[in-house]
């Protein structure tokens, strides 16, 4: 991830959720955009790890209509007995079909806005924000990944006396960093896996550059809310939430608060809308049990105001 584009104005977002109560404190509006070097085989928000606007195909909405296929330039579409089949390498992601078609089957995730037009979309919950204690978070994907917008639309929210929070995994150059923090009340920061040959296998990216991007961030006077997500075979360990737990608790002064996200599968359906295999697809919630052992675990290591989160499976009898 480089400087290239910091001058950019405008960003490619895939969800703007108001009323969220998971990132950060209050009542929030979490702005999603595009995009993250990062290829977690969990990923909760698939349609956040490209760049680029994709387009989703929802099965249960389709009613074979076919103007899709006729408003298509490409003819990247095909209805088959097994649903509609899109050619995504013909595809241009130009939005005709999901003009076209009657029933919103098609729809394309992935909008450009500009800092003024997001500006207005998140102040229409302000009255929220004030009344809750919340704010505006920029999570993704990798919000990181278009810094240059990042920073100049949180500095406007901050002029507007917004409180902000940014949701990143560390993986950034620390210069990109260093331009947005001025602008941010809050950070969350994820720690996933602290061996560096299972991060790599698994996220994608090499593990030391977001552990010492983790130890500036956590004495950057910056209060921030470390997160550790609990994926079955890959970070489910009490010896890897431990060495988090520990790592948090040496090295980042300003963590104020360890957070245990449970696994869950509810994304299973976005990665079939994309065309995309979802390598978890059959892992199973963790137990409740587990995660009180784990959050035990973190509270033993010093990590500071230990939470966990999540739907959970049925303890076995």
């Amino acid at each position: 991830m480089t400087e290239s584009g910091s001058g950019n104005q405008k960003a490619i977002v895939f969800n703007v959720q108001r009323f969220s109560t998971e990132d950060g404190p209050g009542i929030r509006t979490t702005v999603f955009l595009k995009g993250c070097p990062l290829t977690c085989l969990w990923c909760h928000n698939p349609e956040g790890i490209s760049p680029r606007p994709q387009l989703l195909w929802f099965e249960t909405r389709c009613i074979g209509a076919r103007d899709c296929l006729k408003a298509c330039p490409e003819e990247a579409l095909e209805l088959t007995p097994q649903g509609l089949k899109i050619d995504r390498d013909r595809c241009t992601v130009c939005g005709l079909c999901e003009e076209a078609c009657p029933a919103a089957a098609l729809e394309v995730v992935g909008k450009e806005w500009s800092q003024e037009e997001l500006l207005v979309e998140v102040k229409k919950d302000e009255s929220f924000y004030r009344t809750s204690g919340g704010g505006i978070t920029l999570g993704g994907g990798e919000p990181m990944s278009q810094a240059g917008f990042v920073a100049p639309f949180l500095a406007r929210c901050k002029a507007e006396d917004l409180h902000t929070a940014l949701d990143t995994s560390g993986i950034a150059a620390w210069s990109l960093y260093e331009k947005v923090l001025p602008h941010v009340d809050l950070l969350l920061l994820d720690l996933k896996q602290m061996d560096p040959e299972a991060h790599e296998k698994m996220a994608g990216v090499k593990l030391e550059p977001i552990l010492e991007n983790a130890r500036k961030l956590g004495k950057s006077g910056l209060p921030v809310w470390v997160r550790t997500p609990i994926i079955p075979g890959h970070t489910d360990s009490i010896e890897n939430v431990r060495a988090v737990a520990r790592f948090v608790a040496q090295e980042m002064p300003g963590a104020e608060r360890y957070d245990l996200l449970a696994f869950n599968n509810l994304c299973s359906a976005q990665y079939e809308r994309l065309g995309m295999e979802f390598p978890l697809k059959e892992a199973e919630l963790v137990r409740k049990e587990e995660m009180e052992a784990f959050k035990e675990a973190a509270v033993e290591e010093g990590a500071p105001n230990v939470h966990w989160s999540g739907a959970t499976r049925l303890e076995e009898k």
